[in-house]
């Protein structure tokens, strides 16, 4: 018979042994970063992540269940760039969790070592919702995921320096396959270099500059700008000058817009998923496998 002494001293190293081999509780802002921490992170993180797929980043309904996930958070992963920062900053001061306030070891920016695209000279907001950094869905690019992954990696195991040899795997693993895969997506859409493909709004210039495909003409006036019937009536004009069959759009964004410019130019409506989760795309490169091998088909449709 063990003495009360012996039972509570093998008790509080049970109890030890259990918050030794606790997992970081990771909050992403939105499932592309989620995809990428959780490959990562793996099952040494308890990764939950706020915005929808099919929500617009910019406009994530916050809800309170976002007060506690951020409380009890170890790690914050977002965007940056300004993306999520008329939701995100009432939710993190509401929190009050000294780990994720700005300069606090959990706080990770991932566009901090991005090579932001469109930095404007100067702020005018009459050009739309221009973000002071930067365009901030520098995710699109599978080279930008390998940049933010290996960021990631360097927090986790700064944080959790038992599982540093873990997660750094686990980023070779990751990184490896999404370069045997970029070649493949390249190759995919060589064929298609220089084809112009019409956009909703500015979000997918990153992934157009890495395929070589133009996506810098957009339904919206400006950023933010709902379509007006005058833009639209530019935007047919281009289409049907420059040959442009390919317009893309996205959950929240309104179809019926780009079905009626469609209808004027015979092009084809192709519907992205935004982030990883949405048309059955579970990881970052489920989703981007996705987005390529959708946008190839479209365009080999048109021969």
């Amino acid at each position: 018979m063990k003495s009360p002494a012996q039972i509570l001293l093998v008790s509080l190293l049970g109890l030890a042994g259990v918050v030794a081999h606790a997992k970081l509780r990771v909050v992403a802002t939105t499932p592309d970063l989620g995809a990428v921490a959780s490959a990562v992170g793996g099952d040494r993180v308890d990764l939950s992540v706020l915005a929808k797929p099919t929500e617009d980043p910019h406009f994530v309904d916050a809800k309170p269940s976002f007060l506690v996930k951020l409380n009890r958070a170890d790690v914050l992963i977002e965007g940056g760039a300004d993306l999520e920062a008329g939701w995100l900053t009432p939710l993190i001061e509401g929190a009050r969790n000294t780990k994720l306030q700005r300069g606090a070891p959990g706080r990770v920016f991932a566009s901090e070592g991005i090579a932001l695209m469109e930095v404007p000279t100067t702020l005018d907001r009459s050009q739309g919702d221009i973000h002071a950094a930067g365009n901030p869905h520098f995710m699109t690019d599978p080279v930008n995921a390998e940049i933010v992954a290996a960021h990631i990696a360097r927090v986790l195991g700064s944080l959790d320096e038992k599982s540093a040899a873990t997660y750094e795997a686990n980023l070779k693993a990751f990184t490896a396959q999404l370069d045997t895969k970029l070649a493949e997506w390249r190759a995919v859409l060589a064929p298609y270099a220089g084809r112009p493909v019409v956009t909703y709004h500015n979000y997918w210039i990153y992934f157009g500059r890495r395929f070589r495909l133009p996506m810098d003409l957009y339904l919206e006036p400006k950023p933010g700008i709902p379509p007006t019937p005058a833009h639209l009536a530019e935007v047919i004009s281009a289409m049907r000058a420059g040959n442009i069959k390919l317009i893309v759009v996205q959950p929240y964004q309104n179809r019926k817009t780009a079905e009626t410019v469609a209808g004027h130019t015979g092009a084809t409506v192709l519907d992205f998923p935004s982030f990883p989760g949405g048309s059955d795309t579970g990881s970052y490169i489920d989703w981007m496998d996705h987005l390529v091998k959708t946008t190839a088909n479209a365009f080999a449709a048109q021969h």
